[in-house]
């Protein structure tokens, strides 16, 4: 019994082992696809009306969330009514742009689309327009054409696409740490692109920079900014495995956690041998006795 208890305890360590090593592969190789690290940083090698672009967020830097803005439907807003009890999404875009921010927005729809939890009642969406000329009839037409997408109809009180003064749009900016230009000549607005993950009380939980925002990580950093109030089981465990990396921004494992959770599953599974194989030599052990030794019967 004891060697056939430590055949099978050999065979899990090697396949969990095998199983450790896979997701570590998985990791890196995760890692080598993600975006690059000074994405978001200001760059000098860029053109004058540039170099001041840039975006760089601190995790818990508070936004102002009574800030007065216009939403799509002409009603006065601020963002506390939006983040006051669940998560929210911030962006900023604007909505005359050519190009960028639709690939901003595009992205955001596709990638929120990806995920089970739903705009509204899980958390909420704002994208901030940075063109103070930007109107309600536009934001209406960027929301229309972001429902479009998403095809979750019943999810439309959870999208918000706002105007406001310079004011208003500068004192976010400026929380944010999202640097922009005007080149009037252009009529065309400089900016670096990106997206912020707020707690309820408005402070940055999480950020992704570029256009490109894996579900997977955008998920976990909703989880995390609800502070667990929403999300499975699953997913909390896969925060406990993965860690968000703020000088990446990105979400990522660490050897220490994989190492650590391996070496705990390994001990649940080789408990769960010992007793399984216990519970069978204790049968085996009865079966002996219940067929005990029957004296020899014949003629006398």
């Amino acid at each position: 019994m004891k060697r056939a208890f430590a055949h099978v305890a050999g065979i899990v360590a090697l396949l969990l082992t095998a199983a450790a090593g896979t997701l570590l592969f998985t990791a890196t190789n995760a890692t080598a696809q993600m975006i690059p690290d000074d994405v978001g940083q200001s760059s000098k090698g860029l053109p004058p009306a540039l170099v001041n672009v840039g975006f760089d967020p601190k995790l818990n830097a508070q936004i102002p969330l009574d800030t007065e803005f216009t939403d799509e439907y002409g009603r006065g807003v601020t963002l506390r009514q939006y983040a006051g009890k669940k998560p929210l999404l911030l962006t900023f875009v604007y909505f005359t742009c050519p190009m960028l921010c639709n690939q901003v927005e595009q992205s955001v729809v596709g990638t929120l689309k990806m995920i089970s939890f739903n705009p509204g009642t899980d958390y909420d969406v704002a994208f901030i327009s940075m063109d103070p000329t930007d109107t309600p009839d536009g934001a209406l037409t960027k929301k229309h054409e972001a429902m479009s997408r998403f095809a979750r109809p019943a999810t439309e009180p959870g999208w918000h696409f706002l105007t406001g003064s310079k004011e208003s749009i500068d004192a976010v900016a400026k929380a944010a740490e999202f640097r922009y230009s005007y080149d009037p000549k252009t009529r065309l607005f400089g900016h670096a692109s990106g997206i912020l993950l707020l707690t309820p009380d408005g402070r940055i939980s999480r950020y992704f920079f570029g256009v490109d925002y894996p579900a997977s990580n955008v998920r976990l950093g909703l989880v995390d900014a609800s502070a667990g109030k929403i999300g499975t089981a699953v997913d909390h465990i896969l925060l406990f495995c993965y860690q968000y990396d703020p000088s990446k921004a990105r979400y990522s494992a660490t050897v220490l956690t994989v190492m650590r959770m391996g070496a705990v599953a390994t001990l649940f599974c080789m408990v769960i041998g010992f007793v399984i194989f216990r519970r069978r030599d204790h049968r085996s052990g009865a079966g002996h006795s219940s067929g005990g030794y029957l004296p020899k019967q014949g003629a006398h």
